[in-house]
């Protein structure tokens, strides 16, 4: 029966109070108990359903020992499963890891390891999922989201469909709030995690204020991976908080298909980057106008600079709709801008909300004057600081004077709008994705006929950046096509497809610091030259 609410005040107290157990999701199963959660291609969910396979979720993971701040890892892509584990999670006080399914067999397995998981719910359709079971020693549980596969997963699993309903669906009487733990790749080599000890649940139940969301209309769609940070606070988090229904888009991008999604489901809210809006104005004008997308009232975009052209093409075709965010998984940013402010400041990623909420240096620490690009820093948040899991050295270097950077280098104006223009970080952005340099060089370097690698993101005019890789041969090897294929063809092996460079480019010497450190910058630069922003 739906739950009765003297007002939408009344409501918004609940979902404070639940908030803080993680129980947002329960007050919703009461107030639109039928309503569906969440679409997607394998079929729905309602609140009421979502919010007792959850409760089931927490059960079975008490029941096979875990405990408040024991970890879990989720290998899933877009669907129902994937939030009831998430839900799961946070009102049973664990620590959850959503793994990139794009990895490697051997790269997800480490994430699964590295993170200490004790429970692993992994979408057996996946190669990846039963090596990383394998390679986890702390595992006590593992679970195989089986779908259409065969009864009989193998490597240990139980299997979800039937495990969770030997469990009661009821409400638990004692959440706990559970935490996540995202992994961000590093300059040096492996990814690392990025750990705080504890998360504020509030701003997602008050998400609705930022957004505008009406939790009797709208819809949300998810067009991006679940597991990226983004999408699972802006596409999952918020919207399951405020009661809006999550559409779960799975698999690769077409453009045509988001546009009848969003008409068939009458999507008002999105998240997307900049290479989704690319694809989406380089459909045929017959093909944008066969669809009513009258729905969309919000789109929020961010994680990758995106080219002042195509907002504006994007704002003539939708509307004023479009608004950007610029932060890091590690905190920081914290700008965002409204289609309205942006069009009187193209290019601006936004306005901070405090004066002291950025720093811009020289290279010498001093503070840089309006419109002169420097690097940023921001604060680190003293009574909860993020940690890299396990590896204190490298807390330490990212911390300085109770700031830290992301490496993106940019200025802010006269009236305080940030503007990028480049980056010191090595990172690579690729259609809004974030690639660690370091990662494919250690791969690379094993190849017999390389003697030293250095991967770059070199222009594309779709993706922002591309993978290049600029190799030093040894002795008694000379560069050519051959040798190119046979370089791409061996990391195509050891790397995921979206780090695989894609094209190679041979030198005779390395430039290098006076610690014997490739210096990438200057590798970088000479195919960036001439260019105002330098992503």
């Amino acid at each position: 029966m739906t739950a009765t609410l003297d007002s939408d005040t009344d409501l918004e107290q609940r979902l404070i109070e639940a908030s803080h157990v993680g129980m947002t999701t329960a007050i919703w199963a009461k107030v639109k108990p039928d309503a569906v959660a969440v679409y997607d291609p394998h079929g729905t969910r309602s609140f009421s359903q979502l919010n007792a396979n959850a409760n089931r979720i927490t059960r079975m993971l008490r029941d096979h020992g875990l405990q408040p701040g024991d970890a879990i890892a989720l290998l899933c892509s877009n669907r129902a499963e994937f939030l009831e584990i998430l839900l799961a999670n946070f009102r049973g006080g664990f620590r959850i890891t959503p793994v990139n399914w794009h990895l490697t067999a051997e790269e997800a397995a480490y994430v699964v390891d590295n993170c200490q998981a004790k429970a692993f719910f992994a979408e057996v359709r996946y190669e990846a999922a039963l090596k990383a079971a394998a390679d986890a020693p702390m595992l006590t549980l593992k679970v195989a989201i089986a779908g259409d596969a065969p009864n009989s997963v193998g490597g240990g699993f139980l299997r979800y469909e039937d495990e969770i309903k030997r469990y009661d669906g009821a409400d638990i009487p004692d959440p706990i709030l559970g935490n996540n733990m995202l992994y961000t790749s590093g300059t040096t080599g492996r990814p690392k995690g990025v750990f705080r000890k504890t998360i504020n649940a509030l701003p997602f139940a008050l998400g609705g204020a930022r957004t505008g969301y009406n939790w009797r209309t709208d819809v949300q769609l998810c067009s991006g991976p679940a597991y990226h940070a983004a999408p699972l606070a802006i596409d999952i988090r918020t919207p399951m908080s405020q009661g809006i229904p999550v559409v779960f888009m799975d698999g690769k991008w077409d453009s045509e298909t988001v546009l009848k999604t969003i008409e068939t489901y009458k999507v008002t809210h999105g998240h997307m980057v900049a290479i989704m809006f690319q694809r989406l104005l380089s459909l045929p004008d017959d093909v944008k106008a066969k669809y009513d997308l009258s729905s969309l009232r919000y789109i929020v975009h961010g994680a990758a600079p995106c080219p002042p052209d195509v907002k504006h093409a994007m704002i003539k075709w939708l509307g004023p709709i479009l608004y950007e965010y610029y932060a890091g998984s590690e905190g920081g940013g914290g700008f965002t801008i409204t289609p309205e402010e942006w069009l009187t400041k193209p290019g601006s990623v936004g306005k901070a909300l405090t004066a002291d909420a950025v720093r811009i240096l020289d290279d010498e620490g001093n503070v840089l004057e309006p419109g002169i690009a420097g690097t940023l820093y921001f604060p680190v948040v003293a009574s909860n600081p993020f940690e890299y899991f396990n590896d204190p050295t490298k807390t330490a270097a990212s911390h300085k004077d109770g700031y830290f950077t992301l490496g993106d280098v940019g200025y802010l104006d006269e009236d305080g709008y940030l503007f990028l223009t480049g980056r010191t970080a090595e990172c690579i952005i690729s259609g809004g994705v974030n690639i660690y340099p370091q990662e494919i060089d250690n791969e690379l370097i094993k190849h017999p006929a390389v003697e030293d690698s250095c991967a770059i993101g070199v222009p594309n005019t779709e993706w922002g950046e591309e993978v290049k890789a600029v190799i030093m041969l040894r002795p008694g090897y000379a560069a050519s096509e051959t040798m190119t294929q046979d370089i791409l063809a061996f990391a195509r092996q050891q790397l995921a497809g979206f780090k695989v460079p894609r094209s190679v480019d041979y030198v005779d010497d390395m430039p290098r610091s006076p610690a014997g450190k490739v210096q990438r910058g200057k590798v970088r630069a000479p195919f960036w030259a001439g260019r105002k922003v330098q992503i």
